[in-house]
């Protein structure tokens, strides 16, 4: 099987979505990745981890000499690609209606000026290419229609009339000045009907007003407020609409090595990025949705906190099975392409401290606390102190034997605080004195064993002298202060070990430590060296966090978008895209220096207490409740 170059680099797409799933559309035109109608339903389109032969949809001027500019359409998701050529200029408007009843790709050509000839290529592979659909016309001459058949899934494609050609479809108009051309691709199960036909002026019209509505409750202010708020609407397009569960990212297997084995399945809520995306939307005005993700979450770990996971399907799906897919040879020939996430039966004691976190972040800026949810917190804190003490496999998913890392530790930290600040600040019932006594035997074992006392530095985990990024978020959740000593030192250490390139970006760790239980190694982690940006903004070092934010800012590509890692020597993004942890620590990082210049816009934080706990340190700029 054929290991080509994909058509497209990670970093060359744009992201159409409908808040259900959402679609990856090449600068060349191409359609490369979409899984229909949900972010981890088998692909429909996948020669982004392949070739064209595993499913794509080209829409593009016939002249080979075309040059095109694209943009979203302001404060939404609609993709506008302007393509020019010797003869003319047209524009091509690509989306996805959100419509919680169809999944739907429409891809509309105007025609600008002039006579522009364009080609549309076809090839629909269900089931990750694994399924070579049965297709049909229908229709007839006045309503053209292509409707193509593989097990429980069926798509019709309307609007244009295409001819087989071989296992693909394509279709050549010309389009002058003033014409429209719509072509529509609808998903539905095979066992029903096709739906009606689309009003696509009324869709796009619907669209465009939803993102713009959305979009209107977002307070983002200085010189990264552009950013900012492109990755709030990421991060609102990676939010299921009918759930709540947000995803870490739209694709699979993108790897973090190229031509390496670490290709991972991101279509699934982990309950850590889930909460910290929940605590930068809620502090950017969009309480909505923390409600929706509570009861998301309320619905997801129901029962015994014991079997509480690390990660969920978008409904809450428990079962995750963890399975390669021979059919497609991967991203730049990178597998095995994985479906299914294995880490979701690790067991990762920091995620108690980010859904506590997040949970408390909701009740201090208004979210209404019920008695459902706070009786899930109190299980959570009951099974958090019952197993405190356990070694877990860390934030990054060690495959590797567990061990007592300090991030983690910190983590179980944070829940005891926010379970004490619960009682103690919002009167809710709770076992307020042993919680904090346990805080504070939690503090005593990271200062003993998490402390590396020779070099200045926390250490990674209690068996090393390796740091860790992780690390950076101590200041964040309120453990200490961005500028204690003991931090600096850390940081010191970090830009020790850890800096790679001239910019300053890091890695997670030193996989060279072997404590992953992988092969190879990896890229500068984006939401790491965004946490560093946020922690040289709370130290004074701000003229650094500029310096690095500038460089982490231009790293997006000219849509906004970020993968997991980067490639410095190259600049090629690297992992799955969009990546939600990047986006939102993107957006904390700016916030983190609008505070430190004096002009946050409603961002919350903690800052650590005289007690061992934390405060509360909100700022007034359209901080409180809203709407």
């Amino acid at each position: 099987m054929s290991t080509g170059t994909p058509p497209n680099r990670i970093e060359d797409h744009a992201l159409v979505g409908d808040t259900h799933t959402a679609a990856l559309v090449g600068r060349d035109g191409t359609i490369d990745w979409a899984c229909l109608p949900r972010f981890d339903s088998p692909s429909a389109f996948a020669s982004l981890l392949g070739t064209e032969e595993h499913g794509h949809w080209s829409l593009r001027p016939t002249d080979p000499e075309a040059t095109s500019t694209w943009r979203h359409r302001r404060d939404t998701l609609v993709l506008s690609t302007v393509w020019v050529t010797a003869t003319g200029t047209v524009e091509v408007t690509d989306f996805m209606p959100v419509d919680p009843h169809h999944a739907t790709i429409v891809r509309r050509v105007r025609g600008l000026q002039g006579s522009v000839q364009v080609e549309q290529t076809l090839r629909i592979r269900f089931d990750y290419a694994r399924a070579l659909p049965w297709v049909r016309q229908v229709g007839g001459d006045e309503a053209p229609a292509l409707l193509a058949t593989a097990g429980p899934g069926s798509v019709i494609v309307r609007g244009v009339r295409f001819r087989a050609d071989g296992h693909r479809h394509t279709a050549t108009v010309t389009v002058e000045e003033g014409d429209v051309v719509d072509t529509v691709l609808t998903w539905y199960p095979s066992h029903r009907e096709p739906p009606e036909p689309l009003d696509v002026d009324a869709a796009l019209d619907r669209t465009e007003r939803w993102w713009l509505d959305w979009m209107s409750t977002a307070h983002t202010e200085g010189p990264y407020a552009e950013a900012s708020r492109r990755s709030l609407l990421l991060l609102r397009a990676m939010t299921h609409g009918a759930t709540g569960g947000v995803v870490a990212a739209a694709t699979t297997s993108l790897p973090e090595d190229p031509g390496g084995e670490r290709n991972w399945d991101y279509r699934f809520v982990w309950l850590r990025d889930a909460s910290l995306a929940l605590a930068e939307l809620i502090a950017h005005g969009y309480r909505e949705e923390a409600a929706a993700w509570r009861r998301w979450l309320l619905r997801a770990v129901a029962g015994d906190p014991a079997d509480v996971q690390i990660m969920y399907g978008v409904a809450g799906e428990r079962e995750l099975p963890e399975r390669t897919i021979d059919e497609l040879p991967g991203y730049l020939g990178s597998t095995p392409v994985r479906v299914g996430n294995g880490a979701s039966t690790q067991y990762q004691g920091d995620v108690f401290g980010e859904v506590l976190a997040a949970l408390h972040d909701a009740r201090e800026l208004g979210v209404e606390e019920n008695a459902d949810s706070w009786a899930l917190q109190r299980a959570l804190l009951r099974y958090v102190e019952e197993h405190w003490q356990e070694p877990d496999n860390g934030i990054w998913e060690m495959r590797g034997p567990r061990r007592h890392f300090t991030h983690s530790r910190a983590m179980i930290w944070a829940a005891f605080d926010r379970g004490v600040a619960a009682v103690e600040d919002f009167g809710l019932e709770g076992p307020v004195d042993r919680w904090r006594a346990l805080r504070d035997d939690v503090r005593a074992e990271i200062e003993e064993h998490g402390w590396n006392a020779e070099r200045g530095s926390y250490r990674q985990h209690y068996d090393t002298d390796e740091v860790d990024a992780s690390l950076l978020v101590l200041p964040q959740i309120g453990y200490l202060a961005a500028d204690d000593p003991r931090m600096t030192g850390t940081v010191a250490a970090i830009e020790q070990d850890l800096r790679v390139g001239d910019h300053g970006l890091v890695l997670r760790y030193r996989t060279t430590s072997g404590f992953d239980g992988l092969s190879g190694s990896e890229h500068p982690f984006l939401a790491c060296s965004f946490w560093l940006v946020e922690q040289y903004a709370g130290s004074g070092r701000i003229e650094d966090a500029e310096r690095l934010m500038d460089v982490l800012v231009g790293y997006a590509n000219d849509v906004g978008m970020l993968s997991e890692e980067v490639d410095v020597a190259s600049g090629h993004h690297i992992g799955n895209t969009p990546q939600v942890l990047s986006h939102l620590t993107l957006v904390s990082a700016a916030d983190a220096i609008a505070r430190a210049r004096g002009t946050a816009a409603g961002h919350h934080t903690r800052v650590a207490g005289h007690d061992g706990g934390t405060r509360s340190a909100a700022r007034d700029a359209g901080a409180g409740p809203v709407t």
